[in-house]
């Protein structure tokens, strides 16, 4: 029986944990929350915010999914898309989901990520 989501995996090319540090926790606001060592030396970097971990590995040959996403709830969204904002990440309102107000994003590899509030 599944009983929760334990975390979401998204690559990214090699040498740019960095730029995703930066993105991740200045962005979004998440903690980097340490690798076991033995999976530390494949590069890479993970996040977690509340309950909600984030996993960013790297692919030599990464592309960026067009569709593919996690949708990461949150509260406050227009607040949360002004932050964004602010930051220079993209903020693109979509409004077909009833009963929810949400938005899509980009990190600085060009992973979608969509934050959705429920109304």
């Amino acid at each position: 029986m599944i009983v929760a989501l334990d975390h979401v995996q998204l690559a990214a090319p090699p040498g740019n944990e960095e730029r995703l540090r930066a993105y991740c926790a200045g962005v979004p606001g998440m903690t980097e929350i340490p690798k076991p060592p033995l999976l530390a030396r494949r590069g890479g970097c993970w996040f977690q915010a509340g309950a909600v971990q984030l996993h960013l590995g790297t692919e030599e040959d990464f592309r960026a999914a067009k569709k593919a996403h996690p949708g990461l709830r949150v509260t406050g969204i227009d607040a949360y898309a002004a932050r964004l904002a602010a930051h220079g990440a993209p903020v693109t309102w979509d409004s077909a989901l009833p009963g929810h107000k949400r938005f899509y994003s980009h990190d600085p590899v060009g992973n979608r990520l969509e934050f959705l509030e429920p109304l």
